[in-house]
């Protein structure tokens, strides 16, 4: 059984990683997995929150990226309070060549 404290822990320090990365000018790795379609963050169709999903999801129209801040400031919140175990180990999949990263967490 996978311990949700530490996969929020785990994907909690990424997220840090990546504001860290995004704020030198560098791509953070969850936007590279979103261009690499491993896993879209869009807005829901009232566009009153966000939404997580794994692999391309087709949208009923065009519609703008989410700002990376936002991204983060959705998954932080997701991490730190919801704490669901499924939508962590899609994050933390994303980070799946860092040394701390388990191969029971993928989701």
């Amino acid at each position: 059984m996978t311990d949700t404290a530490e996969l929020s822990e785990f994907v909690l320090a990424r997220l840090d990683e990546d504001e860290q990365r995004f704020k030198d000018g560098e791509l953070p790795h969850l936007d590279e997995a979103e261009r690499r379609g491993r896993i879209r963050i869009m807005r829901t169709d009232d566009g009153r929150g966000l939404l997580l999903a794994a692999d391309p999801v087709p949208a009923r129209e065009e519609r703008a990226p989410v700002p990376f801040p936002e991204k983060v400031s959705f998954l932080r919140h997701e991490a730190q309070v919801e704490q669901d175990a499924d939508m962590l180990g899609l994050v933390a999949s994303v980070y799946d060549t860092h040394p701390d990263w388990r191969e029971e967490w993928r989701a």
